[in-house]
């Protein structure tokens, strides 16, 4: 099987054949074929070898697939965190206020609002809904001279915005 994302080989590493394996698996069952549980993913553990795939890359890319499993399993099966209603999520992004980034480097004014403004059309149903890995996902242009949102504040809205999403 052919990885999706192209996974970096170490000197040491994990076994390059189990990685794959279970990522055939998480595929697989995301695709409607046998089902894997979050659980059952977080269980495995890789054998260290020569010529491995890197760990933390591999880790990374397991944890995504942990929330994309999450996000599929039947709602009864999903982790018991409380469910958070669209109308409350639209009117906390509407509500968001940023600082401005002043002689820092700081995100594209324009293109966080355009941003946020499509993700609560996603929640309106006005567009197609914009997911948590999308919000992982989005990338900014920076800014030196002219309106800028401070990037910390920024990252640790959208790192929330995305668990919010996890929940709907």
């Amino acid at each position: 099987m052919k990885t999706g994302p192209r996974l970096a080989v170490g000197l040491r590493g994990y076994d390059r054949a189990q990685v794959d394996e279970l990522l055939g698996r998480i595929a697989g069952a995301l695709n409607g074929g046998p089902p894997v549980t979050a659980d059952e993913v977080r269980a495995v553990r890789f054998d260290i070898v020569l010529r491995g795939y890197e760990q933390r890359a591999v880790d990374e890319l397991v944890q995504e697939c942990v929330r994309e499993l999450q996000t599929a399993a039947p709602i009864g099966q999903r982790p018991g965190r409380p469910r958070v209603h669209p109308g409350w999520l639209i009117n906390w992004i509407q509500d968001s206020r940023f600082s401005g980034a002043g002689m820092r480097a700081g995100y594209d004014v324009r293109d966080v609002d355009a941003f946020l403004d499509r993700v609560v059309s996603g929640l309106r149903g006005a567009a197609p809904p914009v997911t948590a890995r999308d919000v992982r996902e989005c990338v900014f242009r920076a800014v030196r001279l002219g309106p800028g949102y401070d990037e910390q504040e920024v990252d640790r809205f959208l790192a929330q915005l995305a668990g919010a999403l996890e929940r709907r």
